[in-house]
């Protein structure tokens, strides 16, 4: 059997994984958007595909028996590219998506539908500390504000504009609570922008901001494309694969 896995995410590396122990042909395709991304297990393609037909030209030369989408909730164009490719192709197709955050007791979250909402509800706040979460592709639309002082964390350096006064710190998740509360407190950081990403990875900002009373705003996901039903977990996936 043979699975391509469109990945960039936990859940892409744990199928990978469980993939490869069921001794299943796995190939991994990474955007190549990260320098020195985390390596799965199986066979390793870096690089974009060239859109849907790219994907198509690649499926039909490397005709794999499944594709999963295991990529970012955020990452739209991917996903609709796969959804056109493997129907003009016949390419049976599984998309994994890890459940979204939800509000608790003593959040303070407001929801709104883009990162272009997300940078006008900022610059309609008090001026104070910004930490961004949201990727270093998501800069440019907070880079006119400057009012604001920003905290920018990202796996690697911003490729855009950023904001006047930022800082910018280069980690990659997952983060601790004792980290989060710490970087909150020494930036004194007083609104947290992020992406309903979901998962574990970095959700110790949430519990953080929550205990320190900070108001988040949180960037709902884009909508999956018509007809398509996303799996919960990899169990899920596993489970509709022979073997």
């Amino acid at each position: 059997m043979r699975v391509l896995v469109l990945g960039g995410t936990g859940e892409a590396r744990e199928l990978a994984a469980r993939l490869n122990e069921r001794g299943v042909q796995v190939t991994t395709s990474l955007a190549g958007g990260v320098r020195h991304p985390i390596v799965p297990a199986g066979e390793l393609r870096v690089g974009g595909f060239g859109g849907a037909a790219g994907l198509v030209a690649h499926l039909r030369e490397h005709p794999p028996d499944v594709v999963v989408d295991a990529t970012h909730p955020f990452a739209a164009a991917i996903t609709g590219h796969a959804v056109e490719a493997c129907a003009l192709t016949s390419t049976p197709l599984l998309t994994v998506r890890r459940p979204g955050w939800t509000a608790g007791p003593g959040d303070r979250w407001t929801r709104v539908a883009s990162i272009d909402a997300a940078a006008a509800h900022v610059r309609a706040t008090a001026p104070g500390t910004v930490f961004l979460t949201t990727g270093r592709r998501d800069l440019a639309a907070f880079a006119d504000d400057d009012a604001h002082t920003f905290l920018v964390r990202s796996v690697d350096p911003p490729v855009v504009r950023a904001p006047a006064r930022t800082t910018i710190v280069l980690d990659r998740g997952p983060f601790a609570l004792e980290q989060e509360l710490a970087l909150l407190r020494t930036h004194g950081v007083h609104l947290l922008v992020t992406k309903d990403s979901g998962g574990p990875a970095t959700v110790a900002k949430l519990e953080a901001a929550r205990q320190l009373a900070v108001p988040v705003v949180v960037v709902d996901r884009p909508p999956l494309p018509a007809g398509v039903e996303a799996l919960p977990s990899v169990e899920a996936v596993l489970a509709l694969l022979p073997g």
